[in-house]
């Protein structure tokens, strides 16, 4: 069987092979005194919380679970707006809301409404991979530029007006970044998109991990700039429903019909159970159980960052946001005698039975020497993992 360039051109997602070599092993050593311990997806150990899972069995015993507008239910959009008033001080009309069938659908349908075969992408190195492959299953093409620990590992205003090129098409920024969980200082995001807009460009930010920022410098959505701003959010990862498939995005006013007609024809609709569920997130009780999780995520970047750096896992940037840790693996894989972070990570997989995500996934070259460590498990199994790899790693 023939397969189509367009298929052959995606990478595998590595974040989920390692996941497969986790699973697998983890079956074997779950009845032993050292289970694993996974710290490789990006996943909150939380669930939905009880007003949303109580929405979503009342939607199902009463018959709300029928087709719901190609944008989401007016109801939901209304919320979301308020929510943006209430949490960040902006206003974002409901109009200019969509609800999607998660965070993945938002980008697959704003990278299908602006860029052409050919268009290219700025983006950050590093950066979700699977940002870039929705770039390329809209025959864009994205363009990684290295970061450093001093730029926070985000694109700078200089930055992009270096590699903006004839086919550039805009940039494609995430904050908090994942893997890095790291911000784009509001003053810089500023500059970038002023580069942008003087460039007739399309500026389109990853906002999905925005509510669990820890600093209030950067915690501010980047719709506060300009209404011409793409924004995509979801409801995985603040509100803890990750298999519940919804996310949104806002668009400019101009662009909401042309992504209404792209979603009527890929999607139809987000699933309408999960709309329904979603309302409840927005009550009180939702909203402050939501921020006591919060803290919890905090108190645990809190914990496991000072812990990694003293194992040699040097972590560069402390992550002001969402719950990871971007730590630098080379100094202990030369202890090691082994190559690199893919390496690093099975190795630890192994011996020390502790699941992470090697940086293959995330960039170019300069990512192979850091691995990636989700916080979003709980405390135990963050002090039981550095336990592990204390012993494994300090002799």
């Amino acid at each position: 069987m023939q397969i189509s360039s367009r298929a052959k051109n995606i990478e595998p997602f590595y974040v989920m092979e390692v996941a497969k070599a986790a699973s697998t092993l983890g079956a074997q050593v779950a009845h032993t005194d050292a289970p694993m311990v996974f710290l490789n997806i990006g996943e909150p150990d939380f669930t939905a919380p009880p007003l949303a899972q109580e929405a979503a069995e009342r939607a199902v015993r009463n018959g709300h679970s029928q087709y719901t507008p190609a944008l989401g239910l007016p109801q939901l959009r209304e919320r979301i707006s308020a929510w943006y008033s209430s949490r960040f001080g902006v206003q974002v009309p409901a109009s200019r809301i969509v609800v999607t069938a998660g965070a993945s659908a938002a980008l697959h349908l704003a990278c299908l409404a602006l860029i052409e075969s050919g268009d290219e992408i700025l983006m950050p190195d590093p950066s979700y991979p699977c940002n870039r492959h929705f770039v390329s299953a809209a025959e864009g093409k994205a363009v990684l530029i290295p970061t450093t620990a001093e730029e926070r590992f985000q694109l700078s205003a200089a930055k992009v007006e270096a590699a903006w090129g004839p086919r550039t098409r805009g940039v494609l920024l995430a904050s908090p970044s994942n893997p890095t969980g790291t911000s784009i200082h509001p003053d810089e995001l500023r500059r970038i998109h002023q580069v942008v807009q003087a460039k007739g460009g399309i500026t389109l930010i990853d906002e999905i991990y925005l509510a669990l920022s820890h600093d209030a410098q950067f915690g501010q959505t980047a719709l506060a700039l300009d209404d011409q701003i793409i924004s995509i959010n979801s409801f995985s990862k603040y509100f803890n429903m990750t298999g519940w498939r919804l996310g949104w995005m806002v668009v400019p006013e101009v662009l909401v019909p042309v992504v209404e007609r792209l979603a009527q024809n890929l999607f139809i609709c987000p699933s309408t159970i999960a709309q329904h569920a979603a309302l409840a997130c927005f009550e009180d009780a939702s909203i402050a159980l939501y921020e006591q999780r919060r803290a919890e995520f905090k108190a645990r970047r809190d914990y496991f960052i000072p812990a990694l750096n003293d194992l040699g896992l040097k972590v560069p940037v402390m992550p002001d946001g969402a719950f990871y840790a971007w730590a630098d693996c080379s100094e202990l894989c030369q202890k090691l005698g082994i190559k690199d972070s893919w390496d690093f990570a099975f190795e630890v997989m192994n011996r020390a039975h502790v699941a992470i995500t090697p940086g293959r996934d995330f960039g170019t070259a300069q990512t192979a020497q850091f691995v990636r460590f989700s916080t979003a498990s709980s405390m135990k199994q963050l002090e039981t993992a550095i336990a592990r790899l204390r012993a494994m790693l300090v002799t």
